[in-house]
């Protein structure tokens, strides 16, 4: 089979290679791909660095904030010397010394609005990795408006959670069949309820497990559409929750009509 890879990139991403499930041609994929990581705190340090290291051609961070030395027990994308500096600025250093071939964009502002329709709109993958609902149904509506599949985490304490959405297929549901935005969400943040260090790194690691298979197809095995899968790191159980697609959403029932 004839590829575009050079030998370095050949060698680079062998293991991924040798799979069967991926071979060249999904590699081709991944190196074409361009994933939009929206938060760039504990979930997007750890699937920014599998996705950098996968050989994911475009990476655009969006992060607003700055790096703070509380933000270093688990956001393992960031360092001591970079306090201070803005969060995607600090990850693109981190990625870029992982692997110098792929292109990472780095915007430190809050995407709201039309800037992030066209974010989206971009992207071939867009990963969830903020830490509010508001955002959350905010890159929802536009995955589902521009039919981008969106992979979602949440981790707080010792609880993790992660899904994936495709609206490419007519009977996916979207984020919000899940949790109606008409419905009081609680928001839970790490800065006065804590999180477990290792659990962002797994929901992180497992968003960017999704966004692969995601970008590679049905070779690589079954995405986390329509199905919740819930972690307790206490006890390192999971439980999975089925739900389907809600004919009365207000975000993709609406966008079909």
């Amino acid at each position: 089979m004839t590829t575009s890879m050079h030998d370095q990139q050949l060698l680079r991403y062998s293991r991924h290679i040798l799979l069967d499930e991926i071979g060249i041609e999904g590699q081709e994929k991944i190196n074409h791909a361009h994933c939009l990581i929206i938060g760039a705190g504990g979930l997007g340090s750890s699937a920014s660095v599998y996705l950098a290291s996968a050989g994911v051609g475009c990476l655009t961070l969006v992060d607003h904030d700055v790096v703070d030395l509380t933000n270093l027990q688990r956001q393992i994308v960031h360092n001591t010397a970079r306090i201070g500096l803005p969060k995607v600025q600090s990850a693109q250093t981190a990625l870029v010394a992982i692997n110098p071939e792929i292109r990472i964009i780095a915007l430190q502002e809050r995407a709201l609005g039309e800037r992030l329709d066209d974010l989206v709109r971009s992207a071939d993958v867009v990963l969830d990795c903020s830490d509010n609902f508001a955002t959350r149904h905010a890159i929802n509506q536009a995955c589902v408006r521009w039919k981008k599949p969106l992979v979602s985490g949440a981790a707080i304490q010792f609880d993790g959670q992660i899904s994936s959405f495709d609206t490419r297929q007519n009977d996916a549901p979207c984020y919000a069949c899940l949790f109606p935005p008409n419905e009081a969400q609680l928001d839970a943040q790490c800065a006065s309820m804590g999180v477990f260090a290792p659990l962002v790194g797994i929901i992180g690691s497992m968003q960017a497990a999704e966004a692969l298979k995601l970008i590679i197809g049905a070779s690589v095995g079954q995405a986390l559409i329509g199905r919740l899968l819930m972690l307790d790191a206490r006890t390192m159980q999971a439980q999975e929750m089925k739900f389907k697609r809600d004919q009365h959403c207000v975000v993709c029932a609406t966008s079909q009509r």
